[in-house]
């Protein structure tokens, strides 16, 4: 049975006639001859989309619109007119219709325009039900569709386990070290104490360890009376995240390592031992070994902080998850800003998958943001997220004209291995050129869509 319930107003019979036997089987339907009583039926049952006559008697089709949103803002208006009339059609896109057809309508036209718009639907669907699979596992906003990344997820849910184990969080700027942090957090033992997030670059160096440690009063002009407790004091309990730790000073990177070694420490100008228990995860988006090799991290510190090391692959190298972290970004601005997007052109996803993303999730984030606030149709194009031809990391890879055979190595070759390898290479770069759509790549790699399936699942992508 067809999920998609369909609402068909118009005060003329044998148009609902006719468009009840031209839609019929592949949708459900419910026919109404004036505004008030399909609004009525709306209410009791939400359908995901209505065919609706503006011109009807009593209430016009422009005044039903924002009925019909207001019962749900996921229910989608196609309006139909007598008559191409300007006016009346931008009175009601602008009221919140999805589309609109024509009189004398053309059923391949309404028909097309009917599958735009449960395209639409299917898509908000799929995020929704992305979303709350996240959220249900304590990882807000942290899509992982691809190998990749659900390898590292898989990785984080085993060591998150321990209590006390010290993490090491490495990645580009905008990989989402922070989201690491937090579920580790939530899926550990600790996950009722606090989370305790320090940003030491953030923090002026003279000032990281008290910072960190606390002081005692008097330990220093301008410092309180009272003293103040340290961000580890405040951890107890739970986990202390020590954003861009390469940047802590070597005076504090001696203070930590005693406090992960011993797990004791001194406030400022202070003289009394204190202890806490709390979990270090640790972040940078630096190379600690390069610094170690400069004397600019102690590297018994680092042995410490990297117990367990989490290493977050950038946007480029899972770009898998591109569009359905897109999608994500879409519908919280969608909300955020009253706007109501149903999703991406073909171009623009094909600009996403292609482009650069040197700031990673994050930069995603703000194009995405930033196509909201400006776009203007039902879709947002490239040129709304400002991806132009220069961000793009090459033009899509066309069929050789030759293909080139390697030599076979006098050690010989494990033919099974070599051929798998090749298939992943090309079943990942035909995704990659249609942005994720399989149909496309089937036909690029010149087989059959349900093959194309099968072989996709067994190579695991």
């Amino acid at each position: 049975m067809n999920p998609y319930y369909l609402i068909i107003v118009d005060d003329e019979a044998t148009i609902r006639g006719t468009l009840t036997i031209a839609l019929d089987g592949r949708y459900r339907l419910a026919g109404f001859p004036d505004a008030e009583s399909a609004v009525a039926a709306a209410r009791a049952d939400p359908p995901d989309l209505v065919l609706l006559d503006l011109g009807l008697p009593g209430m016009s089709g422009i005044e039903a619109i924002p009925l019909f949103k207001a019962i749900a803002p996921e229910i989608l208006v196609v309006v139909i007119t007598a008559y191409e009339d300007v006016k009346s059609v931008v009175s009601a896109m602008k009221g919140g219709a999805y589309d609109y057809v024509v009189k004398p309508l053309n059923i391949d036209t309404l028909e097309l325009s009917i599958g735009n718009a449960l395209e639409s639907i299917k898509l908000k669907k799929e995020v929704h039900a992305l979303q709350e699979r996240y959220l249900r596992e304590n990882l807000p906003c942290f899509i992982a569709e691809s190998n990749t990344i659900r390898d590292v997820m898989e990785f984080v849910g085993l060591i998150a386990r321990s209590p006390d184990t010290p993490v090491l969080i490495l990645g580009e700027t905008g990989t989402g070290k922070e989201m690491i942090a937090s579920a580790i957090h939530y899926r550990s033992p600790n996950f009722r104490g606090p989370l305790i997030g320090v940003n030491c670059a953030a923090i002026p160096r003279e000032l990281i360890e008290s910072e960190l440690f606390g002081y005692e009063r008097g330990a220093f002009s301008g410092a309180s009376a009272a003293g103040k407790k340290g961000m580890v004091e405040q951890a107890e309990g739970g986990t202390l995240f020590l954003d861009e730790v390469g940047d802590l000073s070597p005076e504090a990177q001696s203070k930590l390592l005693r406090f992960l070694e011993e797990g004791e420490y001194y406030r400022v100008g202070g003289t009394r031992k204190l202890t806490v228990r709390a979990r270090v995860v640790s972040a940078t988006n630096k190379n600690l070994q390069e610094l170690i090799g400069k004397g600019l991290f102690r590297e018994d510190l680092f042995y410490r902080l990297a117990v367990a090391q989490v290493e977050l692959p950038s946007l480029t190298k899972r770009r898998d998850d591109i569009l359905p972290i897109a999608l994500h970004f879409l519908l919280e601005f969608n909300r955020k800003f009253g706007r109501s997007f149903s999703g991406f052109s073909r171009e623009a996803r094909e600009a996403m998958t292609r482009h650069r993303w040197k700031g990673n999730v994050r930069e995603l984030r703000n194009v995405v943001e930033r196509g909201v606030l400006v776009g203007k149709g039902a879709e947002l194009t490239r040129e709304d997220l400002g991806l132009g031809e220069r961000d793009l990391s090459g033009d899509p890879p066309s069929a050789p004209e030759e293909i080139l055979h390697p030599l076979l190595p006098p050690e010989g070759v494990d033919l099974a291995m070599a051929h798998e390898s090749v298939d992943r290479h090309l079943f990942r770069e035909a995704l990659l050129v249609t942005g994720g759509n399989e149909t496309q790549a089937a036909q690029l790699l010149r087989i059959n869509y349900s093959t194309f399936r099968y072989r996709r699942k067994k190579l695991g992508l």
